[in-house]
């Protein structure tokens, strides 16, 4: 399936980063969006405001992020592909239905462009913080996909690439950008609709009466059942059977989890998308996501003019985290070094996942600025003594 031309604004722009989500986000068909201002993000809903009357989508905006949530899980059970967006403490309001939308395994985009925090935090300043937040921040077992652009021209992409995935896995993604990267205006390149390609909702093939909408398939991941086509079927947030029926017992709770688990984690080496670079024969790599692994550049590029063979690792997919990755890396390198804006939140999986095989070092600070590079060269060198 390919984007509609109608709607791509082709071409080289000057975008911010949050503009740049919106666009992307168009570019990727979605039609609705349901949200509530708030900063670093408003500027996602402003773009969106602007453009959806122009494309035949809807904007909506709500009384709260939590009703916000629920519009959007709503509106793509309707059939139409669908986001929100907000930051921290919006974040936090919105992780209930979030939650909800796991269990319905709900297609749809959350984006939350990050600042310091807790509480109000810094409204307008950068932060990292949220990171085990996305991860666990509703209740339950379950798994997500996050994703952290470190640019404009990576806002696009990735909010295109967001929706594929919430499509072909049937379930909701988060885009966890920051304050810098949704306000940095840089050049960013919008190819035609054309070389667009996007994922289509999976819907069944099966008649009125003999499909359901959780049923097993063999890729775990079931087909929806498309509304207004004669299918009746219930959804809920409880532990449901195949046919969405609460059933309140051990075993229901068993196979309906372990399938919302299992649908990430048996197709983790596609999901996961990291960018290495120089890791091959290093003694360090350096770890980063979102606009820190543009910050780490000048402190590895510094360290390499000393002849201190460092690689780094660009996280595009934070969650699910490449354990398998960060395990052979232990094993073949002196150090590993985690540079991000909070005090090691992602610092403590990859931790674990080195096990004592290498040193870790966690570069990391309570977010409002970015890092001074010097402490990320200060600590490479440390690494390699």
């Amino acid at each position: 399936m390919k984007a509609d031309s109608g709607n791509v604004l082709t071409g080289s722009h000057y975008l911010d980063g949050n503009y740049a989500t919106a666009e992307g986000a168009i570019a990727a068909g979605c039609k609705f969006f349901a949200g509530y201002p708030i900063t670093p993000s408003t500027e996602i809903a402003e773009r969106v405001s602007r453009r959806f009357p122009l494309i035949g989508g809807i904007f909506v905006q709500m009384e709260d992020e939590l009703a916000s949530m629920a519009a959007v899980l709503g509106a793509s059970w309707g059939g139409t592909k669908s986001m929100t967006c907000t930051s921290g403490p919006g974040f936090s309001l919105m992780m209930e239905n979030f939650g909800l939308g796991i269990m319905l395994e709900t297609p749809c985009v959350l984006v939350n462009v990050q600042r310091g925090g807790p509480s109000t935090g810094l409204p307008t300043l950068p932060g990292q913080a949220d990171m085990m937040q996305a991860r666990w921040g509703s209740h339950g077992d379950y798994e997500v996909i996050a994703l952290a652009p470190d640019s404009p021209q990576e806002s696009f992409e990735l909010a295109i690439h967001a929706f594929n995935l919430s499509e072909k896995y049937r379930m909701p993604v988060l885009i966890m950008t920051d304050e810098c990267v949704g306000h940095m205006t840089e050049r960013v390149v919008i190819p035609s609709a054309e070389e667009i390609d996007l994922a289509e909702r999976r819907y069944t093939d099966k008649k009125p009466g003999e499909a359901w909408p959780f049923e097993e398939t063999d890729d775990l991941i079931p087909p929806m059942l498309p509304v207004g086509e004669g299918h009746k079927f219930h959804v809920t947030g409880l532990t449901h059977d195949y046919r969405g029926y609460p059933i309140i017992n051990a075993e229901a709770q068993e196979e309906n989890v372990r399938r919302l688990v299992e649908k990430v984690r048996v197709h983790v080496d596609e999901i996961i998308w990291l960018e290495e670079e120089g890791v091959e024969g290093a003694e360090v790599v350096v770890i980063a996501y979102g606009i820190t692994s543009r910050v780490v550049q000048p402190a590895i590029t510094n360290a390499r003019a000393e002849g201190i063979k460092v690689g780094q690792i660009k996280m595009v997919t934070v969650w699910p985290f490449p354990e398998k990755r960060i395990r052979e890396l232990a094993r073949q390198v002196k150090a590993l070094v985690m540079v991000e804006m909070n005090y090691g939140q992602v610092y403590l999986e990859m931790n674990r996942c080195a096990a004592g095989q290498c040193e870790t070092y966690l570069v990391g600070h309570a977010g409002g600025t970015v890092h001074n590079p010097d402490n990320i060269y200060n600590t490479i060198k440390e690494a390699v003594k």
